[in-house]
């Protein structure tokens, strides 16, 4: 079992102009006292193809973390259109948003994104050259993809660092309550419990 489960995630201001900030209400919960603080971090996928063009919008660190429930606002600039390749910049991506605990990551939720002109005429006869300040960003924030991996949050508890044997694989849930014990495609969204 884990330490930390994630309760809920609010994506606000959303749909929203590609050069708007991201915001991200996450609620978690701890069931037992942490050392070290959380990392948490968002990224944004610029390409299906090519993990160079990811960028990490932000990288957190909450804490201390004691027993309880937490709520706090992740906030974000947006990508940087100019690490995007043009093609790319219109149809859709992938937002992750990860926690880790010292340097281990586990968990991810993922969001499918959609970039699309808000204006009808645009979409219907895009520009040669993308018009970023008129491309909306509407994520998918209802239909998150979370997974888990097993770490070892209490290290200097076993002498190995190895995380129990019966949880040797990441599970992922699917939003349908299902969960699968594979580890997920690269830069394919997963998400946390709905």
């Amino acid at each position: 079992m884990s330490a930390v489960s994630i309760t809920n995630v609010a994506v606000l201001d959303n749909p929203a102009s590609f050069l708007t900030p991201l915001q991200f209400e996450i609620s978690y919960e701890c069931v037992t006292p942490l050392k070290d603080d959380l990392e948490w971090k968002l990224i944004y996928v610029g390409s299906a193809e090519d993990e160079t063009y990811d960028q990490q919008l932000e990288s957190v660190f909450v804490g201390p973390v004691n027993v309880g429930n937490y709520r706090f606002l992740l906030q974000a600039d947006p990508p940087d259109p100019s690490k995007i390749r043009e093609e790319d910049i219109i149809g859709v991506t992938v937002l992750l948003l990860t926690c880790s605990y010292l340097g281990q990551e586990f968990v991810r939720v993922g969001y499918y994104v959609n970039n699309d002109y808000e204006n009808e005429q645009l979409r219907e006869e895009p520009p040669s050259k993308v018009q970023i300040d008129k491309v909306q960003r509407n994520i998918l924030s209802d239909k998150p993809r979370v997974t888990k991996f097993p770490i070892n949050f209490h290290p200097e508890n076993s002498g190995n660092g190895e995380p129990s044997p019966s949880e040797d694989q990441p599970a992922e849930n699917h939003g349908d309550g299902e969960q699968t014990s594979h580890p997920p495609p690269p830069c394919s969204p997963e998400g946390p419990e709905p």
